[in-house]
């Protein structure tokens, strides 16, 4: 099993930053893909930056590219979001999310960046960013 707990939302002005967070815990192999998902009211859930852990290799939605970075601190077992250059756009409640790794020829990857290929999701966090 695996449990993941999201922090660090809140309210921000455009052109702000914030840094959120999740901590993770459980069986280490179902969480070699970590994500963040966002979901704004009316909307589907959408992928926003995904992440193979130990390899590093990461992935943006073109959305969030050059302004979000997302990163991870093993030791502390703890899946972060740097967001800079907040945009009222980018108001939603923001999902942390995991799954196993695939295997290929070049070696492991990581599913698509959509929640259906994801078993495991926090709480969220919300973050509502105003002009």
């Amino acid at each position: 099993q695996v449990h993941l707990m999201e922090s660090g939302g809140g309210p921000v002005q455009a052109g702000g930053s914030l840094r959120l967070a999740c901590a993770t815990s459980g069986d280490s192999d179902r969480r070699k893909c970590m994500a963040w998902f966002r979901q704004a009211p009316g909307k589907g859930r959408e992928g926003v930056a995904r992440l193979l852990a130990g390899d590093g290799e990461e992935y943006y939605d073109d959305s969030v590219k050059g302004r979000f970075t997302i990163s991870q601190d093993i030791a502390e077992n703890t899946l972060y979001l740097q967001m800079n250059s907040l945009k009222p756009e980018d108001t939603a409640k923001y999902y942390c999310a995991a799954a196993p790794s695939r295997r290929g020829f070049a070696g492991p990857y990581c599913p698509m960046l959509s929640d259906q290929f994801f078993d495991y999701w926090g709480q969220g966090t919300q973050v509502t960013v105003s002009s």
